[in-house]
């Protein structure tokens, strides 16, 4: 269960939003509100989750009081002035919401709430065979793995393990939008590329030789 709030000057837009809000069992509306000032108390008391947020009204602007609102509390603008998007998207909103407002496109800007936590809660995890022993590395740590003769080792901030088996096979099952072969010996973790020195990839303080065959696609794919 999601505590949200609703800010807006107009009462028809409080009593709609109230009224989609009351139709979805995953939020819970603690309270409406006309003057955004009268808020501040309940972010402050209440572990409020989301904010609809209507951006122009008399005592101040959406857009200013949203930067008075925890960070860690999710923001959906309201508004009929579609020129208030690009403020509010670099604002780290989750939604711009164009009165009036459809019930069908309340529900998909809610759902992003949901989206986002499942897929901030599920860690992608790949198991790693290293002689007897099985090893569950997250792959969000994995910074490259080396060819080294028929094995192949993974390095990660804490640790490497060495596993027989060659870049070839792996190229096949990993995922191709987050890993990328760059040598013949190395497959690099993309998120974790810093630069491109030359032709030598920089994770960070880690340097990886880039080869002739591979080097086109590297500047196509991490650096277009």
């Amino acid at each position: 269960m999601h505590k949200c709030i609703i800010i807006d000057d107009e009462e028809l837009a409080r009593g709609l939003l109230q009224s989609y809000v009351a139709k979805l069992d995953f939020l819970e509306l603690v309270a409406s509100y006309e003057n955004p000032l009268d808020a501040l108390e309940c972010l402050k008391k209440e572990d409020i989750k989301l904010v609809f947020l209507d951006i122009q009204m008399p005592q101040i602007k959406g857009t200013d009081f949203a930067k008075l609102i925890p960070s860690t509390t999710k923001i959906i603008f309201t508004t009929a002035y579609s020129e208030y998007a690009l403020e509010g998207f670099e604002l780290s909103a989750i939604d711009y919401l164009l009165k009036p407002i459809t019930f069908q496109r309340f529900l998909k800007a809610v759902q992003k709430i949901q989206s986002e936590e499942t897929s901030s809660s599920t860690v992608k995890t790949i198991t790693v065979k290293s002689g007897y022993d099985l090893f569950k590395l997250k792959i969000d740590e994995i910074s490259h793995i080396e060819s080294d003769s028929e094995y192949a080792i993974f390095y990660t901030p804490t640790r490497k393990v060495m596993s027989l088996q060659s870049l070839k096979s792996l190229e096949k099952t990993l995922d191709s939008g987050i890993f990328i072969r760059v040598h013949r010996s190395y497959i690099v973790n993309r998120n974790m590329v810093t630069g491109l020195k030359g032709r030598d990839l920089s994770l960070g303080s880690i340097q990886i030789p880039v080869s002739d065959s591979y080097y086109e696609l590297v500047k196509k794919e991490l650096f277009s």
